[in-house]
């Protein structure tokens, strides 16, 4: 089934999800998954049904919103996982199950305990069980860069033959390098008999710092699929760049005999959406989405720039959205064009309620700062998500910092509707305020990370924070964002505080 077209599988919302702090509510799931459908991405792995009600309902959800793409839900090969996978993808317009089970050696007799010839007749087993669901299944031999190729050309043909029509080839522990995985996926294609009856896909972690690379080897040898997440986000080093993947098979066309059907100018939107959702900032070097991408420092490349731009420059920064970050609404502008500005950016909102407390916060914000980016009206609608069902709620902040004193934070919260009002010292305010905070909540959560950033430029940006707190090894993050720094550090504090009373353990796919 080979083609010109290179599908785009993103499991942003799934694997990248598994990075430590990276867990999503239902709502910041379908912002995303819209954003993603504008970025014109084939297939959306929307989570694992049967690991939580959390994650059921999530994938509920995307599949209910997304019109255009494919909605994906992960299931181990067990039936019960197969029947809760079909459940949440019940209202989708286009629905794959994407089954799973361990083929190399060491997974499948330390952790499944099964034989091989158990692990071929399971494998099928949920091929042709989530068949009856729907035509598109797709089937991965969980850590395949370890496996024996006679064993994956077996359990491959097998699955094909009962029904698979994407196959998927997961460097699970990104162990391979790239003139392996890409020889891998030639072999794969050329000793299947039935190898010409599905699209053969690569699933690459980058724990080497390998993933795009062992996924555009694989491309070059025949596979067109590539699951990849915006970022690199996803569990350990994370997983294969989705925007370098795409960016680099459009850029090297004298090489690639496919390409993708990706909207590049959505990129950036993409990608700092994913981050203010995350709170997973992105590094300033980082290929095509970070701070420095496309920016000149050395005189002799300004000056190369600037005679001919394709001295130093491989693409141009509008291609993947840069330079689309203008000012687009002021304290004048209305309802209307608040709303269509932020679909616009992939942020839909639920209810009337949802927009106007979203817009009285817009309101707010141009009180204090003139001029409002796309990437402000980002990050007020994070934070308007952010106190949504809250049951802490930040009701007054006083901090008072004078030199040769120690700084002082007064804090007011209402609990469940009770008001408390503490006040508390600390090494800087930021300290005085989080300490005032655990006087009244007493979380015994402790704090991981504390990160601060501008949103845009100048002495009036908003700054937006994000925390991690930890407690047993659970992992919770918050977000907050404000022209005040104090004020957004409190928000992002009280956001993580709030999530622990709506705690659901996930399962871990590959447990």
């Amino acid at each position: 089934m080979m083609s010109d077209k290179l599908i785009i599988f993103d499991t942003t919302l799934r694997d990248g999800e598994q990075s430590p702090g990276a867990s999503m509510t239902k709502d910041e799931k379908v912002r995303i998954a819209l954003a993603l459908e504008k970025l014109r991405v084939d297939v959306i792995e929307a989570g694992f049904p049967a690991a939580s009600l959390g994650d059921f309902t999530a994938v509920e959800a995307v599949a209910k919103a997304i019109k255009t793409a494919t909605v994906c839900a992960l299931s181990r090969a067990l039936q019960k996982d197969i029947d809760q996978a079909a459940a949440a993808l019940k209202m989708a317009e286009r629905a794959r199950i994407h089954t799973f089970i361990a083929t190399s050696p060491i997974h499948m007799e330390k952790k499944l305990r099964m034989t091989p010839n158990d692990v071929v007749a399971q494998a099928v087993f949920a091929v042709k069980h989530a068949r009856q669901y729907t035509d598109d299944v797709e089937f991965s031999p969980e850590d395949a860069g370890r496996s024996e190729l006679d064993f994956l050309c077996r359990i491959l043909e097998a699955v094909i033959a009962a029904g698979a029509k994407t196959v998927n080839i997961p460097d699970t522990v990104g162990y391979n390098l790239p003139h392996q995985f890409g020889g891998l996926i030639h072999n794969l294609i050329h000793r299947i008999p039935n190898a010409d009856q599905a699209i053969f896909s690569v699933h690459c972690h980058n724990d080497l710092g390998l993933a795009v690379a062992n996924s555009l080897a694989a491309v070059q040898n025949g596979a067109r699929q590539v699951e990849c997440t915006i970022n690199g986000l996803g569990e350990r080093a994370g997983n294969a760049s989705l925007e370098e993947v795409v960016m680099a098979v459009r850029t090297r066309q004298d090489i690639f005999t496919c390409n993708t059907q990706i909207d590049s100018t959505q990129i950036l939107t993409a990608s700092r959406l994913v981050s203010n959702i995350t709170g997973f900032a992105v590094q300033p070097n980082k290929a095509i989405v970070g701070e420095n991408a496309f920016a000149h420092e050395s005189g002799i490349h300004q000056d190369g720039v600037l005679k001919h731009r394709e001295t130093y420059e491989i693409m141009r920064a509008e291609e993947v959205g840069w330079g689309a970050n203008r000012m687009v609404l002021g304290k004048h502008s209305g309802r209307n064009a608040f709303r269509d500005r932020l679909k616009t950016l992939g942020c839909v909102f639920n209810s009337d309620e949802d927009l106007n407390a979203a817009f009285a916060r817009f309101k707010d914000l141009a009180d204090k700062k003139h001029e409002i980016y796309d990437d402000d009206l980002q990050a007020l609608v994070s934070d308007t998500f952010a106190t949504e069902n809250e049951r802490i709620r930040l009701v007054h902040l006083k901090g008072e910092t004078e030199t040769g004193e120690q700084p002082h934070a007064e804090i007011t919260l209402s609990v469940d509707g009770q008001e408390t009002t503490v006040d508390a010292t600390g090494s800087g305010l930021v300290d005085a305020t989080y300490k005032a905070i655990e006087a009244i909540i007493n979380s015994g959560w402790h704090l991981q990370i504390y990160s601060v950033k501008n949103v845009t430029n100048g002495t009036d940006a908003q700054g937006e924070v994000n925390v991690r707190l930890d407690k047993n090894g659970i992992i919770l993050t918050g977000h907050g964002a404000d022209t005040d720094i104090i004020k957004a550090s409190a928000k992002a504090y009280v956001n993580a505080l709030n999530k622990t009373f709506n705690l659901e353990q996930r399962t871990h796919p590959q447990v």
